[in-house]
């Protein structure tokens, strides 16, 4: 039986897109048979024991609290102490492979371990580490601290015997970066339909307590990032709600722009149109989904938003919602506009209400839409599918490895 072993930044019971990412990969892998395991680092924060088991995925943790003090120094010690962890388990289970993900520190960590025991080692990247730093307002485009993580990321991917990257954003840019196209494989972000593809019905008493009854209903579920453009959805309600009066927002999740983002919302003319939940259990998202009529994701343009593709219109498409969503590369390669979704301009909250407004106003073609939009899921971004993509690639990596070992 094959072993994998998963070198993590974070997993379950944290809960992320990165996370649920991870959870769709191990189990489509342990579906496929094959033994799997994952490592997390440091920055995992959810305490629990050294070895875990959490939604029938085995989970191993790196010892200690994330180091202190200077940057530099500080990832340097992490990266040891993972990597340590990671010796540890290679000794005591003997993987066949290596799969570690972004960020890059669990690469370079990872590398040092395959390579003493020559193991093959693939790294999966699902942003670059550098601009996901400037997406969350922790860094600056063209500093030196950005050049010195964009030539870390490169050498790792040099480094690796094969690279998985999640859209073709990424791979575009590691062919400019002079990596040999045919290194590199692209496993784009889907859904378990098994888990999260059969809608729920509304459910009439929560709609009640959130205020909902009767209203044209506007959607986030999600992290609430500078870079998800949330502001500007609050800023396009003024003009929905003229064109719109029963026109609600519906924000559910929260993360660091949380506070700004409710203080922006009380001081809106309408704020009784918009509703905060905060976070809720994931197991009770679908109801939440089954609350809203559209959902918006207006990603601000940059670098990241154009290069990352993410997975929340996935889910909603899976969950049969109409999505609409900025025009930024990342959602370019989901959405096609007027067939799986609707697009509008980024960084432009008139455009946000106009699109909006628009779809409310021709529900004639809702469920031909969503129709058209779940079964691109069903065929295209169904992780039961999606993980064909590794197959091939390990496989490789392993007869490499016989026939080395057998010179």
């Amino acid at each position: 039986m094959t072993r994998i072993l998963h070198i993590l930044d974070h997993s379950l019971p944290m809960h992320s897109g990165y996370t649920f990412r991870t959870r769709a990969i191990l189990r489509a892998q342990m579906a496929k048979g094959w033994d799997v395991r994952g490592l997390t680092g440091r920055r995992h924060s959810a305490g629990g024991p050294s070895d875990a088991t959490v939604d029938g995925l085995r989970f191993h943790r790196t010892p200690g609290a994330p180091a202190t003090g200077n940057a530099i120094v500080r990832e340097w010690r992490d990266i040891a102490a993972h990597a340590d962890a990671i010796e540890s388990l290679v000794q005591q289970w003997r993987p066949d492979i290596i799969h570690a993900h972004s960020p890059v520190l669990n690469a370079i960590a990872a590398q040092r371990v395959a390579r003493r025991h020559g193991i093959p080692i693939i790294y999966e990247i699902r942003a670059f580490w550098e601009d996901a730093a400037v997406g969350n307002g922790t860094g600056t485009q063209g500093s030196a601290r950005y050049w010195l993580t964009r030539q870390l990321e490169t050498r790792a991917v040099r480094s690796s015997d094969a690279v998985a990257v999640i859209c073709e954003g990424l791979r575009s840019d590691l062919i400019a970066r002079g990596i040999d196209p045919g290194k590199i494989i692209v496993s784009p972000n889907g859904v378990d339909l098994d888990q999260f593809g059969t809608p729920c019905a509304r459910d009439p008493a929560l709609s009640a307590r959130l205020g909902l009854d009767g209203a044209d209903v506007v959607g986030f579920i999600g992290s609430f990032y500078d870079y998800e453009g949330l502001d500007d959805l609050i800023a396009a309600m003024p003009r929905l709600v003229r064109s719109r009066p029963r026109a609600k927002l519906l924000l559910v999740g929260g993360g660091p722009c949380e506070e700004a983002l409710r203080a922006q919302a009380m001081a809106s003319p309408f704020a009784d149109h918009i509703v905060f939940v905060g976070r809720v259990p994931h197991d009770q998202v679908e109801h939440y989904y089954a609350q809203v009529d559209i959902l918006a994701y207006p990603r601000k343009a940059m670098r990241l938003t154009d290069l990352v593709t993410p997975l929340k219109p996935l889910e909603a498409m899976a969950q049969g919602r109409l999505v609409a969503a900025s025009s930024v590369g990342g959602h370019r390669e989901l959405i096609e506009d007027g067939v799986t979704g609707t697009l509008f301009a980024p960084d432009a909250p008139a455009a946000i209400a106009a699109a909006l407004a628009d779809l409310f106003a021709n529900r004639e073609i809702w469920d031909q839409r969503r129709a058209v939009a779940r079964a691109f899921v069903e065929r295209e971004r169904n992780w039961s599918s999606n993980i064909l993509r590794y197959e091939p690639v390990y496989q490789r990596l392993l007869d490499r490895t016989v026939h080395a070992r057998a010179a």
